[in-house]
């Protein structure tokens, strides 16, 4: 029987992870467990900045960004003599059951804790969405109105200059904040690794919007596709538009959480303590349309994201 629950955030930060991480201490509590925090992620777990809490540490942290038990990246997790520290100090502190709080690092570090004893669920932390196991990932929300306000901040300046503003987010390799802050902000340009452009039909476009006297041009570029500064430049030459690039950086993971991933991250915790109460570990919890749902880990990883075919469809519409 799980008595004593620990619960950690670990690799990127993302809006909402406080939420979660209140709601699962004090769901633990409420189920009449020991509850700890564990600092920096795994590097906190395997060096024991572990402190055990009451719901007066969670008090008030619902509505800050990033995480108040902050994260590291600790690649050398993946060695099992450096997990063998982890668990020696979860149990030192009777620690039986953790919930760690991240992205798809996160969760293999937490099968891998499974196998060794240690009882762990895995809740979908991150900006990205990139887990396919899941609709929504804790922060994504609060990501995309970051970008969704930023480029309505762009597109000012960029009409007010007749410019095109070639505008890169965030994503690592998964497409759909570039594709959901596009379609809301009216990009005349997606590009992304769902909806891949050549530049020739970049250029096209944008030649065709100045001939056809078009004030200001968006392109939404998501990360590691493109040099955005050397796109920018390039559109320049071959379409007559004025263009400037826009990094938006880290500026995306930072923020208060919007009330979906307040709410998003509240369930989610809840539902981690729950299937620990019922015995189950080595699962991660998803949201598939609006139903709460866990999965084996390692199944999880393998699933296949979605491939926004509805989404694509509005985008191809309103071109």
């Amino acid at each position: 029987m799980v008595t004593r629950i620990g619960v950690l955030t670990s690799g990127g930060d993302s809006p909402g992870m406080n939420a979660a991480i209140r709601a699962i201490v004090r769901a633990g509590l409420k189920a009449g467990k020991e509850m700890y925090v564990i600092y920096d992620g795994y590097k906190g777990l395997v060096e024991g900045s572990i402190e055990k809490v009451d719901r007066t540490f969670v008090a008030n942290i619902i509505a800050w960004g990033g995480t108040v038990i902050r994260s590291a990246r600790l690649p050398e997790f993946a060695d099992i003599e450096v997990r063998k520290k982890g668990v020696e100090q979860l149990k030192k502190y009777g620690i039986d059951a953790l919930v760690v709080i991240g992205g798809d690092g996160t969760y293999l570090g937490a099968k891998k804790l499974t196998e060794m004893g240690i009882n762990c669920i895995g809740l979908p932390g991150t900006i990205d969405n990139d887990l396919a196991c899941t609709d929504y990932t804790i922060g994504f929300d609060t990501a995309l109105n970051t970008i969704v306000q930023c480029v309505d901040k762009l597109r000012d300046t960029s009409s007010s200059h007749q410019r095109c503003s070639v505008i890169e987010v965030m994503g690592n390799h998964c497409g759909d904040l570039a594709l959901y802050s596009g379609v809301a902000c009216g990009a005349e340009l997606i590009i992304s690794p769902d909806h891949q452009l050549p530049k020739e039909e970049v250029m096209a476009t944008l030649r065709d919007l100045k001939m056809h006297s078009k004030r200001h041009a968006l392109v939404i570029v998501s990360e590691k596709l493109f040099d955005v500064k050397d796109l920018a430049r390039e559109i320049e030459i071959e379409t007559g538009f004025e263009s400037r690039a826009e990094v938006l950086g880290r500026i995306q993971r930072g923020g208060s959480p919007t009330a979906f991933d307040r709410i998003l991250a509240a369930r989610m915790g809840v539902f981690a303590i729950e299937l620990l109460l019922q015995g189950k570990s080595g699962r991660c919890v998803g949201i598939v349309q609006n139903h709460l749902i866990d999965y084996d880990i390692y199944e999880a990883l393998k699933m296949e994201r979605d491939k926004h075919v509805q989404l694509l469809n509005v985008i191809a519409t309103l071109k």
